[in-house]
């Protein structure tokens, strides 16, 4: 996980750094954007599968790289047929990405609140034994 963090950000940066040295011409904005959309469906997708204990690595580059081209395809073909087809991958990949980040939310939740069980568990623990060890010292006192 820390490794796929770690890989995440260089290439994040990496973007960041090429991103402003390279124009992207206009009649090509529909393009990037949907293939944007696919990459992030897919880290999405493995971030949940991650959550989940079932990742598999070439399921997620695989995902990446077909997603992405079978996205650019579809861009492609709308505009062959003068149909804006890239506005239904802009809606699957955005519910699929929503969907995606809704599983992960759902498990930060679940492991903040079992979390905090162990904690409350622990410290109720602490706290009888912290009393059974006075009432011991006052006993031998007496």
């Amino acid at each position: 996980m820390v490794i796929g963090i770690l890989i995440l950000t260089i290439f994040i940066l990496l973007g960041i750094i090429v991103g402003q040295n390279v124009i992207i011409p206009y009649s090509s904005y529909q393009y990037v954007a949907v293939a944007i959309l696919a990459c992030l469906d897919s880290v999405f997708g493995a971030l949940a599968a991650s959550t989940g204990k079932n990742f598999k690595m070439k399921i997620f580059l695989s995902g990446f790289f077909f997603n992405a081209l079978f996205a650019i395809f579809l861009v492609y073909l709308g505009e062959i047929l003068n149909v804006e087809i890239y506005l239904a991958a802009v809606i699957v990949f955005g519910g699929r990405i929503l969907n995606n980040f809704s599983i992960i939310r759902r498990d930060i939740m679940d492991r903040a609140h079992t979390t905090r069980k162990k904690y409350k568990i622990k410290s109720k623990k602490e706290s009888n034994n912290a009393i059974k060890s006075d009432v011991e010292v006052t006993e031998e006192n007496i």
